[in-house]
């Protein structure tokens, strides 16, 4: 098990997934704070707040109370996972790619020379044994 364990460690994928939480952990203050001063602003020109200071579309229930369905909270919850995955991604991951392929290109796979399969060396002993006695 701890056999397992140490090879997983030893791939380098633990390392990137540490780095890309603990950037993506810190980049999502920023996010968060462009989606509070900039984005909410601009979806609450449209719709009004409520009591408790959330905004979007109202809608009157059958009680005659007013219910507000809070889309500014699902709009920066939407932003802030999109720009967060849109750093990750170029940051870390496309640059890996790069350079995956840049190794993968500077040490080409040996290929390995393919055996004939059962099927095909009995056929060629038969046709050996063939020429043979003819």
């Amino acid at each position: 098990m701890f056999k397992g364990f140490k090879e997983f460690i030893a791939q380098g994928n633990v390392i990137d997934l540490a780095v890309a939480v603990v950037i993506g952990g810190a980049f999502t203050a920023i996010v968060n704070a462009v989606v509070s001063s900039v984005i909410e602003p601009l979806v609450a020109l449209f719709f009004e707040a409520d009591a408790a200071g959330n905004f979007g579309p109202s809608v009157t229930n059958i009680y005659g109370d007013t219910v507000t369905f809070p889309l500014g909270e699902l709009i920066s919850a939407v932003i802030s996972f999109l720009a967060v995955a849109f750093v990750v991604y170029f940051v870390f991951v496309a640059p890996m790619n790069k350079y995956k392929a840049h190794q993968a290109a500077k040490n080409p796979a040996v290929e390995e020379e393919t055996l004939p399969s059962e099927q095909e060396l009995l056929i060629e002993i038969r046709d050996l044994l063939r020429k043979a006695n003819a």
